[in-house]
């Protein structure tokens, strides 16, 4: 699909935009799976998404708000783009996390057990799958709130030279807060390039001015992406975390008559890194000009069983939608690519 809406949502979801299905992205499916009981921190955690296009791309569908995206950093993009770069950190904090001015911890204890009590006391009159997530969800945020963990958003605490070597940008700071929260156990975390310092347009959307934009994309890009493999090669971690780098189509092969590139669905490309990977290989081949795949295509359902795989979850396992049908984590014609599993 070559709209980025549509796009987008198929990515992510795995299926095509429409019906009255409530379809969940791969980051919920994955924390509904891989996520402990007792973490203190969510199993989703999206920072600096751009959710305006597809609202219905980032959210948890079906399986309720208790696997919904913690979400940090959204529109922080606009605070950087020209003007002095701005320490990043400070857009990559957790709202709310501290009680607020005169309510001590006694009262703020109070009024949490009594939001606990009428929340049960709703779920005994009006019983269901949406009442019960969203009394975990108010569970799972007083724990966080709670917890130790949370110093996890607290990057600028990391040595001055490894923030640098990140980059002291809003994807590169993303980057080193995705490492901390792996560290930690969080089962999925994304981080979104869009805009950049000096950058006239919308991201990656590069319709004019293709080699410049793409040029100041990829040096924030490049250092952030190699510096995250590194960093969770040294920490002992690349190993058990599987790197995804995708975005939801390609560019036109042809330049346009403003030296850009155009929305190309047809043939693009995705990287695939670190646990439960073999890397060093390409698979598939385009032709000689880019336009078509000669060998080897791989749909999007291919792209998340495969990734699911990887992670150790099978890709048939059903999970009841919100019209009371099972549904599978991914189409179920969908076949994991072999080659590239470890």
């Amino acid at each position: 699909m070559a709209d980025h809406g549509r796009a987008t949502y198929l990515m992510r979801t795995g299926r095509a935009p429409g019906g009255q299905i409530q379809y969940p992205v791969l980051g919920a499916l994955v924390a509904k799976e891989l996520e402990s009981a007792e973490a203190e921190l969510p199993g989703f955690v999206s920072i600096a998404p751009v959710r305006f296009l597809s609202p219905g791309a980032f959210g948890s569908g079906f399986l309720g708000p208790q696997y919904a995206p913690l979400i940090v950093g959204e529109n922080a993009g606009n605070f950087v783009v020209g003007g002095p770069q701005q320490d990043a950190a400070q857009f990559l904090k957790v709202q709310d996390l501290d009680l607020p001015t005169g309510i001590s911890a006694k009262r703020s204890a109070a009024r949490v057990k009594m939001l606990d009590e009428m929340e049960e006391d709703f779920i005994a009159e009006r019983p269901g799958t949406a009442s019960v997530a969203h009394r975990a969800a108010y569970q799972r945020a007083v724990t966080m709130m709670r917890s130790e963990a949370v110093k996890a958003f607290e990057i600028d605490k990391e040595p001055k030279e490894l923030r640098d070597r990140y980059g002291r940008n809003l994807f590169g700071q993303g980057c080193l807060l995705a490492r901390r929260l792996v560290e930690r156990g969080v089962p999925f975390v994304e981080v979104t390039l869009n805009n950049v310092p000096n950058l006239q347009g919308f991201g990656w959307d590069t319709h004019q001015d293709n080699f410049n934009a793409v040029q100041k994309l990829s040096q924030v890009l490049d250092p952030a992406w190699a510096t995250l493999l590194e960093d969770l090669k040294d920490k002992g971690l690349l190993d058990t975390t599987l790197v995804v780098w995708m975005g939801e189509f390609g560019r036109t092969p042809k330049i346009n008559a403003g030296k850009g590139r155009d929305h190309w669905a047809n043939s693009w490309s995705t990287v695939l890194s670190g646990g439960g990977i073999k890397g060093g290989q390409v698979i598939g081949k385009t032709s000689a000009d880019g336009t078509t795949v000669e060998e080897r295509p791989v749909a999007v359902a291919d792209l998340l069983a495969t990734i699911s795989t990887a992670l150790g979850i099978d890709p048939t396992k059903q999970n009841r939608s919100n019209v009371g049908r099972p549904i599978r984590i991914t189409d179920p014609g969908a076949k994991p690519i072999q080659e590239v599993l470890a």
